[in-house]
């Protein structure tokens, strides 16, 4: 579309992975395999939950939405960047830009607001055993998990508006393997200070408060912990904690490296692989951890595949 002198983009470039075509073959296939583990372990554990009375509680409610939410979140940027890597065209245009970006973003926004949750829910089940199932009921459960979804979805949704009042005059490079904001408020023509604003207070309050809050939480889980008299106590307590522990510091780790610090003091590349571990080895993670350190999953999965 033109307008006076200016030629406005309506398609931008996904830039992903530049390199030989060893690389690029080596990047599908590892890639490719690394979406069919995230969907099969993921399907497993919600069918797991669902099939199961043993799991019908709140923390495996809670894991069930994590794994449903892992699902899209991949499925939002894996399959386009695996198109782009056969492609000799790797365009996209503005609306499906605009789609994967929001995507992508209010899925990992409801990603830190549920794992913020499932802490809570571990602290009541460390700190507060009595009274955990009377706190932590289905309704409040269901609420708090809708919540984050809801959450997740409306806070993504003011930046969504604001890019779409942006105008794009070239260049259309996203230095990417998929469209995140950064792309579009460096890609701009037009004023995108509120934009900016907008989107670095969404990282404090959303990444930061939900650290907060899991910080908190396990600050209350260890000192409990600790005052276990029981050594086989504290380690079944540090045991049930520990996978939920492990997938938190991974994606906060990652997540506070691209959107708290940032950005343009970070190389392109080091973004790069930074974003795929927040994007794609972490969901992948997510099943194994949860499932290969949990006894009673893999109680269940032992009778599945034994036949008894």
């Amino acid at each position: 579309m033109v307008k006076g002198n200016q030629t406005y983009v309506k398609e931008f470039i996904l830039l992903g992975f530049p390199g030989s075509r060893y690389l690029q073959n080596s990047l599908f296939m590892l890639f490719l395999f690394m979406y069919l583990l995230i969907l099969t372990g993921n399907i497993t554990i919600i069918s797991l939950v669902e099939t199961h009375r043993r799991l019908h509680t709140p923390m495996y409610y809670f894991l069930c939405n994590l794994s449903f939410l892992e699902i899209w979140l991949t499925t939002a940027n894996i399959p386009k960047t695996l198109t782009n890597i056969v492609s000799q065209s790797k365009t996209i245009s503005f609306l499906s830009c605009l789609l994967q970006m929001y995507l992508v973003f209010s899925l990992g926004c409801t990603d830190f607001l549920l794992l913020a949750v499932m802490a809570y829910d571990r602290y009541l089940a460390i700190c507060h055993p009595l009274r955990c199932s009377s706190i932590m009921n289905s309704t409040l459960s269901t609420q708090l998990a809708i919540g984050s979804w809801v959450g997740g979805f409306l806070t993504i949704s003011v930046p969504a508006f604001l890019i779409t009042r942006l105008s794009f005059c070239g260049p259309r490079v996203i230095n990417h393997f998929f469209s995140d904001i950064d792309s579009w408020i460096e890609l701009s023509c037009t004023d995108t200070h509120l934009l900016e604003m907008v989107y670095i207070t969404i990282c404090f309050i959303v990444i930061l408060g939900s650290c907060a809050v899991t910080l908190v939480s396990y600050i209350y889980i260890i000192s409990t912990i600790l005052r276990i008299p029981s050594a086989q106590g504290q380690k079944k307590a540090f045991f049930t904690c520990s996978a939920h522990l492990i997938i938190v510091v991974i994606l906060y780790g990652s997540a506070i490296f691209l959107y708290v610090e940032p950005s343009k003091q970070n190389s392109l590349d080091m973004n790069k692989i930074v974003s795929v571990f927040l994007t794609i080895v972490t969901p992948l993670l997510n099943p194994f951890i949860y499932t290969l350190r949990n006894k009673e999953v893999k109680e269940i999965l032992r009778k599945a595949f034994s036949g008894t």
